[in-house]
């Protein structure tokens, strides 16, 4: 059973057992990432995340490395849009070691000139690897069309143009202005005892002053298209339908005919797409949310001359959808839905991270058997709603890279799809 405590200055601890483990995951997360950024902070989330292993005020960064690797754990982080996560996976007895670690590089960054240079030089690495990616980079490129001008369309890891340019000032300023202990969460699962990592954070985050972050700028959907034409094997296309955010009564609504579409092999996408018309390798569809707005989206990689042919189904399959999906899709669907819940419970890491973001969402954890009812409350009834709904409202973007001359424009598939 998972227990909260909440420190006075607004730092707080959720923990969840899982006995018969000897190992731990336990990790800070913090509700700042890339959509907290000003448009000239872009890609600052990221490259602070990066310098977190680049030594502290009393670690070099092959000191955190040994620590943690001396008593044979790990130690990573990743930065999303709403949110930066550090953490660790250690045996029981070793858990006060890593969480002291974590908290050394949260809150004692060195960012060492020689160490700022370096990590710089791998950020540009990664994002001219993202580039030459393409079945990575066309999500940026939908997200930038589906939120234009605005902190969520902007790339997680920022423009090369301004990652050149951050300095150790620039990296601190973002700390002061979002790392306070309201905006940090501890999480652990495992062997864990949560009133010694109560104290233990006490001990070491009990010092810090409450900060006010400002809130992050409303998202506002849009239809927009965005096309990159280049010799590249494959087309590359990816649509986006506005979905409910986290907080909607509709996001396991949204989640569940994701399924349907393109949650697998049995799906309407996978066998229209690519079993009945061998039209594509790879395609599905995922729901994702955010605070305040969610996304469904779409993708599939297809040769140049069959790539029409593939936009126009996709919207067929999205418009028949609302007509004649089946009782057996909804069940197969919800089914994959518990089941993809339930394993990743089995790992103390995945436990951690989804308790820290139920608490980032709704200050707390619903109890499984809350979830479970949500999802089984999703009938046949509800999604042909949806499915609907999506249908009528013709919110879409989409992104095109490769060789994609031949691709219909979105206008025409919006008015495919709304007709």
């Amino acid at each position: 059973m998972h227990q909260i405590t909440t420190l006075a200055n607004g730092l707080r601890i959720v923990t969840e057992p899982m006995p018969g483990l000897a190992s731990a995951a336990v990790g800070i997360w913090v509700t700042a990432g890339a959509r907290h950024e000003r448009a000239e902070q872009n890609g600052i989330a990221h490259f602070l995340e990066h310098m977190a292993f680049k030594g502290t005020a009393k670690r070099t960064s092959l000191q955190i490395a040994e620590e943690i690797e001396d008593v044979g754990g790990y130690i990573n982080a990743y930065t999303s849009r709403e949110m930066t996560a550090y953490y660790a996976r250690v045996l029981e007895a070793d858990v006060p070691l890593a969480l002291d670690v974590i908290a050394d590089i949260v809150l004692n960054p060195a960012f060492e000139a020689r160490e700022i240079e370096v990590e710089r030089h791998v950020i540009l690495q990664e994002i001219g690897q993202a580039l030459d990616t393409p079945d990575d980079v066309i999500f940026d490129w939908l997200q930038e069309a589906t939120y234009p001008d605005q902190p969520l369309g902007r790339p997680i890891l920022g423009p090369a143009d301004r990652i050149a340019r951050y300095s150790a000032e620039d990296l601190r300023g973002f700390v002061t202005g979002h790392y306070g202990p309201g905006q940090m969460i501890l999480a652990a699962s495992g062997a864990v005892h949560h009133d010694r990592l109560v104290r233990l954070a006490e001990e070491l985050f009990g010092h810090l002053s409450p900060l006010v972050m400002p809130d992050a700028e409303p998202a506002r959907y849009a239809c927009n298209e965005r096309r990159e034409i280049k010799e590249l094997e494959q087309a590359h296309f990816a649509l986006s339908l506005e979905a409910p955010g986290y907080r909607d009564p509709d996001l396991y609504t949204s989640q569940i005919y994701a399924g349907v579409m393109g949650g697998g092999m049995s799906s309407r996408l996978f066998q229209k797409l690519r079993e009945e018309r061998g039209l594509c390798y790879t395609t599905f569809a995922q729901a994702g949310a955010h605070e305040d707005t969610g996304a469904l989206t779409i993708y599939a990689g297809t040769g140049a001359k069959d790539l029409a042919d593939l936009s126009w189904l996709t919207i067929d399959e999205l418009r028949r959808a609302a007509e004649d999906m089946t009782e057996a899709e909804v069940n197969r669907a919800r089914t994959q839905m518990k089941a993809g819940l339930l394993m990743g419970l089995e790992s103390p890491s995945s436990r951690a991270e989804r308790l820290a973001r139920l608490v980032a969402i709704w200050d707390r954890v619903p109890s499984l058997s809350e979830t479970i009812e949500r999802i089984d409350a999703v009938d046949l009834p509800t999604l042909k709603t949806f499915a609907e709904k999506l249908v009528v409202d013709g919110r879409v973007s989409m992104a095109l890279y490769g060789p994609v001359d031949s691709a219909p424009t979105l206008e025409a598939l919006r008015e495919r799809l709304v007709a």
